[in-house]
């Protein structure tokens, strides 16, 4: 990688976090010439990211996983329990990994660690140059893109992988739409010490204001993300230490013993937020340029993963074959590919979160009754947990650990 002036590169990627790092690797790793357009995080990620074992499987294959491993905590079982209160309550299901022949359903691991590890290895990729700047503007023509640099000279490429986040100039440049729908409800997000074992189990509590998520961590640590209404999440940040601590071991009903909040949290208003295509014009969106979805269920950064992996595999196939890999085919391909996987992740966030905050007792009673399905039928147990981490019909070959 370099600071100085770009090699010919036949993609740029716009965006420097997990999902822009990824797909600047995945793409160099299958051939295609990739410039990378990102400046290095300059404050530090309090938050922890769940990787699935499909994500994984990429990171392994990139060449990645090694240097985040002894950062990381498996997730070996996943508790579901009500803490709703309410007349219908439904049953605790547990999942274990085991179950369906793997180690961990996941690891644990913080974003300070993940994303200094891609940052290491993107070091090191050969194919692969990078230029310390943020983009100020993007042009499509017909017959190629052209980026402005915020320092430097323009950058001409066939193809834009926009990783720029949620405010995204890729976005704005293709011309795509964002439909965005928000919820009355605070994400908050805590590292926690803890006086008990976690023994590799997350447990995800399901309360009237949203879920209660603790995460493995390596020792005796987990990550907390506590969803709640805005006038909880006021109480919440006006407590002192001790008070904090207290109240957030009350919550989790003592599971992991004495808790200690760690200094420093996170507070992110509910919102889901999808492209209405996820390429067009030269452009392909990965990560929350193309979708933004709420701390819940591991989904957001995995499925941001999945995109970055999938574009890379289809360019890099019209690569190898002589094409023109920002052309009409491939990004046609990129979008029918991603359109089930993120369609169906946004309807399940969307059901389950709706259904904690409904006051119906019908609407409670079906959710009570699918987790008591789940609980009870082994079979559909089994297949939920194969989907959950490994969608059958948007697995690109990277995530199914085949290089």
């Amino acid at each position: 990688m370099t600071d100085s002036a770009p090699a010919p590169c036949a993609c740029a990627v716009i965006g420097g976090g997990p999902a822009g790092l990824i797909a600047a690797l995945a793409l160099a790793h299958y051939g295609v010439p990739t410039l990378l357009v990102a400046r290095r995080p300059d404050r530090t990620d309090n938050r922890t990211t769940a990787l699935l074992a499909s994500s994984v499987a990429a990171l392994e294959a990139l060449g990645v996983w090694e240097a985040c491993r002894a950062y990381a905590a498996p997730l070996r079982v996943m508790r579901i329990a009500d803490d709703t209160g309410r007349l219908w309550r439904a049953p605790e299901v547990r999942f274990e990994a085991a179950e369906i022949g793997l180690p961990a359903f996941g690891w644990n691991i913080a974003n300070r660690h993940l994303v200094a590890a891609l940052w290491k290895r993107a070091a090191a990729a050969n194919g692969l140059t990078q230029i310390d700047s943020t983009a100020q503007s993007i042009a499509i023509d017909p017959a190629g893109v052209t980026i402005v640099p915020a320092e430097g000279a323009p950058i001409r490429t066939q193809l834009v992988v926009g990783a720029d986040g949620r405010h995204s100039i890729c976005r704005v440049a293709a011309g795509i739409a964002m439909e965005e729908r928000n919820y009355p409800q605070i994400a908050l997000t805590y590292i926690l010490s803890h006086s008990r074992p976690h023994d590799d189990i997350s447990t995800e509590f399901h309360t009237v204001a949203g879920p209660f998520t603790v995460v493995p961590l390596p020792g005796p640590r987990s990550s907390l993300v506590c969803v709640v209404a805005p006038v909880q999440a006021e109480d919440l940040a006006g407590l002192r230490s001790a008070a904090l601590d207290a109240e957030i071991e009350r919550r989790s009903h003592s599971i992991l013993g004495k808790v200690h909040v760690e200094p420093g949290h996170g507070a992110f208003p509910l919102v889901v937020a999808t492209a209405s295509r996820s390429a067009s014009g030269r452009v392909a969106l990965v990560g929350e340029a193309a979708h933004v979805f709420p701390p819940i269920g591991a989904q957001g950064l995995n499925l941001g993963l999945r995109d970055a992996v999938t574009i890379a595999e289809v360019a890099g196939d019209a690569f190898r074959d002589g094409g023109d890999i920002g052309g009409g085919g491939v990004t046609a391909q990129y979008e029918r590919r991603r359109r089930a996987d993120i369609g169906s992740r946004k309807l399940a966030i969307d059901i389950l979160n709706r259904s904690l905050l409904s006051d119906f007792l019908a609407v409670q009673g079906l959710r009570g009754l699918g987790l008591y399905a789940l609980d009870r039928v082994g079979p559909l147990r089994r297949a939920v947990m194969r989907e959950g981490i490994a969608p059958s019909a948007a697995m690109p070959l990277l995530m199914r650990g085949e290089a």
